[in-house]
C-alpha cells in the first residue's frame, strides 16, 4: 500500500543504500585521477569498513580499481585490545587471500609504548603536558610507509582513511583538534586525513588534493553514520553477496552494536588500558563479554601507568636548566624521567598481569596475549643494563620527591632572566602540618599572592603575577581555599608582584 508507513527496518536500509551510494559518488568522481590507492587501516572499525567496503565495490563492478592497484597499510602499535587485534588478523589474512597487499606498519622496537616507557625511562603520556603516544606509534611510523611507496607531484597516491564527520557540530571540532580519540573516531584518523593538506575549524576534508610530497587523502565514509558502521560490520559485510568478511567478530568485541548513536559506547577504542582515557569503555565492554572474561587483569595496567608519573618514581632537575639558545628554561626544576627500580618494577607488574592472564589462557584455551614479547623484553632490559636516559638526563638527578630549595625563573623588566629561590621544601613537616595534603612545589611569584587566593579569581592572580593558571588554581585547592566569587582586580594586594 503506497501509504503504509515505512517501519524503522526500511528507513534504516534506505538510509544506508544512500551512505554507500555517496561512497560510490566520491570514490568514481576523485578515485581515476590516481593509478595508485592506498588504504590507512588501523584494524578499528572505521576503517576496516573502509577497507571490505572498497574492496567489494571494486569486485562487485561499482567502483573501477586503480590502474597500479591497492594496497592496504596495516598500523600494528602492538597495544590493541586483544580482541580487535585477533579480530584484524583474521580480517588481514582473508585480504591476502584474495590477492590484495597488506603491509604490516609498526613503530621500531626503540620506539614502542612500553618499550620506549620501560627501556628509556620516558614516563607514560598524559592528556595535559605529554602526549606522545599516537605520533609515535601510529602516526610517524605510517608517515614512514608513505614515503617508502614513491608517491611525487608526477606519480600521486591516493590514501583512503576512515574518518568520519558530520553527527554534530561539537564532535567535527575535537575530531579537529584532537590526535584524535575522541567523539568515537579511532585514535589518529583526523590525522591520517590531514596528512596531505590543512584542516580548518570545520575539520578534516573529505579530499585533500596531493601536495609536494604527492599523497592526496580521502574519507569515503566521512558521511556515515555510527549506525551504519555497525550495520556494516555485524549485518552486511559478512553476507556472501557483500564479500563475506569476518566483520561480525570485530562489531561483537567493541560491544555489539546495542545502537543508540548518542553513547557509541565503545566506539571509541584506544590501547589497552589507554593512560589518555577518563573511562576505560572498551575495555569494559569486551569484559562483558563471557569468552574474554579472563581478560579482566588488564584493567590493572592504568594504576600501574599512574604509579609511574607520581614524583616518587622519577627524577627532577634540583635547579633550572640552560637552554641551547643561553636562556634559562622556565620550567626549570621540572619532573623528567622514571627511575631505574621504577622501571624495574613497572616491568615485573606488567609482567605479572600478561602471566596471570596467560595462565587462565592455556586452562581455557583461549588466546595468549604479549603485552611484551621477547624481543622486547630483551631490549629492555639491555637499555637498563646500559643506563640509557632520555636526552639532557644523567640519572645522577635527585628524585621527584626530594625535598630540596624551590627554584623559579622569572623575567625582569628589560627582558632578561634571574633566579628566586623561596626556602620551602616539598612535603616539609611544616607544610604537612599546615595543610593536610601533599603540597606540591609552587613557583616564589605566587608567595605575595596567598592571602588574595579565593578574594582573586585564579585567572586574575595568574595575569598579575605571570605563573600558569592551572598552576594557581592547583595551588588553591591543595590549600583547600574555595574559588573567588569576585573576578575585579583588587588593590588590597598583601605584597609586590615584582
Amino acid at each position: 500500500m503506497s501509504g503504509r508507513q515505512q517501519s524503522i527496518f526500511q528507513s534504516e536500509r534506505s538510509s544506508m543504500h544512500d551512505s554507500i551510494r555517496r561512497t560510490v559518488d566520491l570514490l568514481n568522481e576523485y578515485g581515476p585521477r590516481f593509478r595508485r590507492w592506498r588504504i590507512a587501516w588501523s584494524g578499528g572499525k572505521d576503517s576496516t569498513a573502509v577497507v571490505t567496503l572498497i574492496i567489494w565495490l571494486i569486485a562487485s563492478g561499482r567502483v573501477k580499481a586503480p590502474v597500479d592497484g591497492l594496497e592496504i597499510l596495516y598500523a600494528d602499535t602492538r597495544m590493541e585490545l586483544p580482541p580487535l587485534w585477533l579480530a584484524a588478523q583474521d580480517i588481514r589474512w582473508d585480504l591476502e587471500e584474495r590477492g590484495y597487499k597488506v603491509h604490516v606498519v609498526m613503530a621500531p622496537i626503540e620506539k614502542r609504548f612500553l618499550p620506549y616507557i620501560l627501556g628509556r625511562g620516558v614516563p607514560p603520556p598524559n592528556n595535559t603536558t605529554f602526549r606522545w603516544c599516537t605520533r609515535q606509534i601510529k602516526i610517524d611510523p605510517m608517515k614512514a610507509a608513505l614515503a617508502e611507496i614513491g608517491a611525487s607531484e608526477a606519480d600521486p597516491i591516493l590514501m583512503l582513511t576512515g574518518v568520519r564527520l558530520g553527527e554534530s557540530a561539537a564532535r567535527d571540532a575535537r575530531i579537529a583538534l584532537s590526535c584524535s580519540s575522541k567523539g568515537g573516531t579511532e585514535c589518529g584518523a583526523a590525522q591520517f586525513q590531514a596528512m596531505a593538506g590543512s584542516t580548518d575549524d570545520s575539520g578534516p576534508k573529505y579530499y585533500q588534493p596531493p601536495g609536494r610530497d604527492g599523497l592526496a587523502t580521502m574519507a569515503p565514509i566521512i558521511h556515515w553514520r555510527i549506525c551504519h558502521v555497525w550495520e556494516w560490520l555485524s549485518g552486511w559485510a559478512p553476507k556472501e553477496e557483500f564479500g563475506g568478511w569476518e566483520t561480525a567478530g570485530l562489531a561483537a568485541a567493541y560491544g555489539g552494536r546495542d545502537g543508540d548513536e548518542a553513547q557509541e559506547i565503545a566506539a571509541r577504542t584506544g590501547c589497552v588500558g589507554c593512560p589518555l582515557a577518563s573511562i576505560d569503555g572498551a575495555l569494559d565492554a569486551i569484559l562483558r563479554l563471557p569468552q574474554w572474561a579472563y581478560l579482566e587483569p588488564l584493567k590493572e595496567l592504568r594504576p600501574v601507568y599512574r604509579w609511574m608519573r607520581e614524583p616518587r618514581n622519577r627524577l627532577r632537575k634540583s635547579e633550572p636548566e640552560k637552554l641551547k639558545n643561553g636562556t634559562l628554561a622556565m620550567n626549570g626544576q621540572r619532573m623528567g624521567p622514571l627511575t631505574m627500580s621504577a622501571r624495574i618494577q613497572a616491568m615485573r607488574r606488567i609482567l605479572a598481569i600478561q602471566k596471570q592472564i596467560n595462565a587462565v589462557a592455556k586452562a581455557t584455551g583461549r588466546p595468549e596475549i604479549d603485552l611484551l614479547n621477547y624481543e622486547e623484553l630483551i631490549f629492555i632490559c639491555g637499555r637498563i643494563g646500559a643506563g640509557q636516559w632520555p636526552d639532557g638526563w644523567t640519572g645522577t638527578e635527585v628524585r621527584a620527591d626530594t625535598a630540596i630549595p624551590a627554584q623559579s625563573v622569572v623575567m625582569d623588566e628589560d627582558g632578561g632572566q634571574h633566579v628566586e629561590e623561596q626556602q620551602m621544601l616539598w612535603r616539609a613537616p611544616a607544610l604537612r602540618s599546615a595543610y593536610p595534603l601533599h603540597y606540591r612545589p609552587r613557583p616564589a611569584r605566587l608567595d605575595p599572592w596567598r592571602s588574595q587566593m579565593g578574594v582573586l579569581s585564579d585567572g586574575e592572580i595568574s595575569r598579575q603575577s605571570g605563573v600558569c593558571r592551572s598552576v594557581v588554581g592547583e595551588m588553591r585547592r591543595r590549600m583547600r581555599i574555595p574559588t573567588a566569587r569576585v573576578h575585579r582586580f583588587s588593590n588590597q594586594q598583601g605584597g609586590s608582584n615584582g
